[in-house]
């Protein structure tokens, strides 16, 4: 006789999932009340605190692992804070503000970010930077490569897409230290689109199929890094990184956070991001991705995307928010 399975951790997923749409959304709204405004730093902390009271609803043992820096650094959500309400022991992954800079100057693509994983399953790291390379789904195993040249790493892309390297784009962000990067690719006869920040939404749209991006290289956070692995492990795409370092002081934060690992070792996306893994992400300012927030008196639309590695399920979710009825207070 066969048991059937349980649907109760299933509903429980599920249910999660939802809470944490809640949360982006939450951080979101709070963070569009000052887009434009050119006070970046207003609109993060609106998103910060609005993200930590949208977690003391949800049903999780939950610590922060990726967050806004250090004990010393950030009043709220920093490495090592607990959040949630109580439950399964969790690791959690933020960016209360990906683009706080674009949400300041009501550019495209800020948005609000959110990845869970069970105790243990995301890279503890410090504030560093992170080298990057990111492709989408059903492509051969290893096709790209951190290791190997920007042009080795099209011809392979363009072998494995079937398409002319004429025919690929690559994104990156726009700072001075990818100046050879973007030349090597153009050399090599590919597009560039080039980012001011966002590499979050980046590293997502190489791998969805409209995302008008084949891959995503170069160097960023590593908080966005570990995010970026959360939501490339939902969409089955394939990434590495490494993380990059300035001084002594921090790869012997690494080392204490990573204890036993090389901390100059290439990641794998199963080093940033194992195991079953939620993401969510709204959409503060309208971008490739998500529509961003838009408001009407006292209502307010949102538009987020929520994907679950274990089941390759990608959502997007239109919530429409009246805020005489929301318990929140930083709308």
């Amino acid at each position: 006789m066969t048991s059937r399975p349980t649907t109760a951790y299933q509903v429980t997923d599920r249910n999660l999932a939802l809470e944490l749409v809640r949360v982006t959304e939450a951080a979101a709204m709070a963070a569009s009340h000052w887009t434009g405004r050119g006070q970046k730093n207003d609109a993060d902390g609106a998103a910060v605190e609005a993200m930590r009271l949208a977690f003391d609803t949800v049903a999780i043992d939950g610590t922060v692992v990726i967050g806004e820096g250090e004990m010393d650094e950030a009043p709220m959500l920093f490495i090592g804070e607990k959040v949630g309400a109580g439950g399964p022991a969790m690791d959690i992954a933020v960016d209360p503000l990906e683009g706080t800079n674009l949400c300041a100057k009501n550019m495209p693509n800020a948005l609000t970010v959110v990845a869970l994983a069970e105790a243990g399953n995301f890279l503890h790291a410090p504030d560093v930077y992170m080298d990057k390379i990111v492709v989408g789904p059903d492509l051969p195993e290893g096709v790209v490569d951190l290791d190997a040249s920007i042009g080795a790493n099209l011809r392979e892309l363009a072998r494995a897409k079937r398409k002319d390297i004429t025919e690929l784009t690559l994104c990156a962000l726009e700072r001075e230290r990818h100046e050879e990067l973007i030349a090597k690719t153009r050399e090599a006869g590919a597009r560039v689109m080039l980012l001011s920040d966002g590499d979050v939404a980046a590293a997502i749209a190489a791998c969805l199929p409209d995302g008008q991006v084949d891959i995503y290289a170069g160097s960023g956070g590593a908080p966005e890094g570990v995010l970026a692995a959360a939501a490339v492990r939902c969409v089955r795409g394939q990434m590495q990184g490494r993380l990059l370092f300035e001084d002594d002081e921090q790869i012997r934060r690494a080392r204490e956070m990573d204890p036993g690992k090389d901390p100059s070792r290439k990641l794998s996306l199963f080093d940033m991001a194992k195991g079953d893994v939620l993401f969510s992400a709204t959409g503060v300012t309208t971008g490739p991705l998500l529509r961003g927030i838009r408001r009407d008196g006292r209502r307010a639309v949102t538009h987020s995307i929520v994907m679950r590695s274990k089941s390759g399920t990608v959502r997007f979710v239109e919530g429409h928010h009246d805020f005489s009825t929301k318990t929140w207070p930083a709308y």
